[in-house]
């Protein structure tokens, strides 16, 4: 079974049927889906993103490739030079209407804001016993805050044996330690590969079992990270994800749904790391049959 752990269900670009279709072509089995943050924003200038990945990935430009990717603003944060606000609370509704209609093709996240208005427990508890419902997905970086203010949601996540997957940002945003060490049992998912420590993150979590990194966005993951993190962490480790519908784009002009798998194709030509890679890896996390 392929797994995309790691999508946006952004029905102004793809509907749940024209995702399926998607998906269908690319070969992926089923996909975990999540709210939105943020409006449609353009697809990124390629020759940008092959000159931004190195300044993230090695830490002596760590600092310039920050300065073009966290500019935020009172009411967001800029991309390509525009201002794009961010939803206080991602609506979790849309998703796990999705999951309901189609069970066998989609998972769902509970999206959680530890600063929005709606309560992060009761968020949780609103839609856990949904069949379908994987876990719970936070993004520190772009809501700026410290991954430990999701503790008491990681408590009920990992009581229940459900892992959580979360976007790090920078500095006291990235301190992902302390929320394991609040919450030792829990099964987390840093997103693209460990952004932002990347190499620096993978050495800090290699001993820790219960830690694993997503292979999601073009913007932050290309073939020579995957191959770098699937070497240092092992192939049990990282999981496959597209970070949909945001990322390059195809000879159609919307999103290459089928990218980031065939980039791991192309990588691992063992077909037992693809296999783990790909959705073994998921399905053992998270106890998906």
């Amino acid at each position: 079974m392929v797994i995309d752990c790691h999508y946006h269900l952004e029905e102004r670009l793809f509907t749940p049927d024209e995702l399926i279709a998607r998906m269908d072509e690319a070969g992926v089995d089923r996909t975990a889906l999540m709210g939105l943050l943020i409006d449609p924003f353009p697809e990124p200038p390629r020759f940008l993103i092959s000159l931004l990945i190195p300044m993230l990935t090695r830490r002596p430009l760590r600092r310039l490739g920050k300065s073009f990717i966290a500019n935020f603003t009172p009411k967001g944060i800029k991309i390509l030079g525009r201002e794009y606000p961010l939803r206080l609370d991602p609506d979790n509704g849309p998703v796990f209407a999705a999951v309901k209609a189609h069970p066998d093709r989609f998972l769902g996240w509970v999206f959680v804001n530890p600063r929005g208005e709606r309560d992060q427990v009761a968020e949780f508890e609103r839609w856990r016993g949904t069949k379908g419902c994987l876990g719970v997905k936070a993004h520190p970086f772009w809501y700026r805050h410290r991954p430990l203010e999701l503790a008491p949601v990681a408590e009920r996540a990992a009581a229940a044996g459900m892992p959580m997957l979360v976007h790090l940002g920078y500095g006291p945003d990235g301190d992902y330690a302390a929320l394991l060490d609040a919450v030792p049992g829990l099964k987390l998912i840093l997103a693209h590969a460990g952004f932002p420590g990347y190499a620096d993150t993978w050495r800090e979590i290699r001993a820790r079992s219960n830690v694993f990194v997503d292979l999601s966005q073009t913007s932050y993951v290309d073939a020579g990270v995957m191959r770098a993190a699937v070497e240092y962490l092992g192939a049990e480790r990282c999981l496959f994800g597209t970070d949909g519908p945001y990322g390059f784009h195809g000879r159609d002009g919307r999103f290459d749904y089928g990218l980031m798998k065939r980039r791991i194709e192309a990588a691992f030509p063992d077909a037992g790391v693809r296999r783990r890679i790909l959705g073994e890896n998921l399905r053992e996390i998270a106890g998906i049959g």
